[in-house]
């Protein structure tokens, strides 16, 4: 089938970096992007950081450029409230309105989790995923006042981050035992809590939320461990949940997201679903995973482009992550699961280090501040086989050592 017209339902991060690869590949039909927010594609990362800080403004967060969009004729429509997918006729039925495509890509991302609260001023509690949220809280982050943060998750960190550089005092509450010892661990897990620490947030792990009320005076968090926080603002950031209703509705596969193959391609030919809404296959991991990262969004899209160009791409790289906090930059690649040993290269103590994650003599993973160079070897060196020694010794060139290592 010759594909002339590709819709995507969403307009963030994915249908961005399709709508690019699309004309990159040289696909001169119509391109366009059904967005349910009314600001055209923006990128989501600088929102709990420069944006949140006041550093940029809504123009630079733009991902595609007014000059670009009318070189290459991109149809952007937002505030589109997408209901359903006529998967007989492919066509996409939204308030006001229908379009017919050849091909669709699901790109509806995920919306907060959010927490019960009670009280009169339901505005003091904050989530942070549009730029609209960005800017509520934003306006409370003033010089001596006071937030508290449910979750102490990356974007929480990087809230509170934010949040001391403005002179505000904060407080995390973290429900696990150890902070980021999910996805990192607890001896990796625990610097990222030293470094929080240290530029004077109250961080409190093992703690959870009993109750979460509002007034006039602020906001009164009752803990699981029956102490009070009391705070001018709260932020709750405990994940999120995949929008993935307009698939249900549409008869798509689904479960803990849009189900689909290595590719991109769902249950039904030539709709497609990408980056935090998909539940994606992967030959590395040999079953379906769904990724809540930046990159992940990025090469998803360009994969999910390069199918319907009718090119042979597949990305199943070890994931990869980054975040800025204070004056660090905090890196991870691969899966800390199964880890039986960590080595440390450089000196912890200097907050300028990395650590590589082994399964026996397989490097899993690697974590790094401010040593990014170390997490651009480490992602090609994950899968194969390692030298602990050798990994440790900072006269090791890694890429040198990548050329003479073979996969596990």
């Amino acid at each position: 089938m010759t594909v002339r017209t590709v819709v995507t339902v969403g307009a963030g991060q994915v249908a961005a970096v399709a709508a690019r690869t699309l004309r990159r590949r040289g696909f001169d039909g119509r391109i366009v992007l059904l967005g349910d927010e009314q600001h055209a594609p923006y990128q989501r990362p600088p929102l709990s950081k420069e944006f949140l800080a006041g550093c940029e403004g809504v123009d630079s967060l733009a991902l595609l450029t007014r000059k670009w969009l009318d070189a290459n004729d991109i149809d952007i429509r937002t505030g589109v409230s997408v209901q359903r997918i006529d998967t007989a006729t492919r066509t996409v039925e939204f308030d006001g309105g229908e379009i017919a495509a050849d091909a669709i890509v699901l790109a509806t991302g995920g919306r907060p989790r959010t927490l019960t609260t009670t009280g009169s001023r339901p505005d003091l509690v904050h989530y942070l995923r549009t730029v609209d949220d960005a800017t509520a809280l934003a306006a409370r982050l003033t010089p001596g006042s006071s937030l508290a943060i449910v979750g102490g998750g990356f974007i929480g960190l990087e809230i509170a981050a934010t949040a001391r550089s403005l002179g505000v005092t904060v407080t995390v509450l973290e429900q696990a035992e150890h902070l980021l010892g999910g996805i990192l661990g607890e001896r990796v897990g625990g610097h990222c809590a030293d470094l929080h620490r240290r530029n004077g947030v109250d961080l409190r792990t093992g703690t959870g939320v009993a109750s979460v009320t509002t007034s006039d005076s602020g906001v009164r968090i009752e803990t699981t461990t029956g102490g009070i926080v009391e705070a001018d603002a709260v932020v709750v950031g405990i994940g999120i949940v995949p929008n993935t209703d307009i698939a249900a509705a549409s008869g798509l596969t689904v479960d803990g997201g849009v189900v689909v193959d290595a590719t991109g391609r769902t249950s039904v030919e030539n709709i497609y679903a990408a980056g935090d809404v998909a539940k994606r296959f992967s030959p590395r991991e040999g079953r379906h995973i769904r990724v809540e990262h930046f990159d992940n969004a990025n090469r998803q899209a360009a994969v999910v482009a390069d199918t319907i160009a009718g090119r042979q791409s597949l990305s199943d790289d070890p994931h990869w992550f980054w975040s800025d906090q204070y004056d660090t930059n905090i890196q991870f690649a691969g899966s800390a699961s199964g880890t039986t040993e960590l080595v440390v290269r450089g000196d912890a103590g200097s907050g300028e280090f990395s650590v590589f994650y082994l399964a026996g003599d397989v490097l899993t993973a690697a974590f790094a501040m401010d040593r990014g160079e170390d997490i651009m070897a480490a992602r090609e060196l994950v899968g194969r086989r390692v030298d602990a020694a050798l990994l440790a010794d900072e006269d090791t060139d890694l890429w040198e050592m990548y050329e003479e290592v073979e996969p596990a």
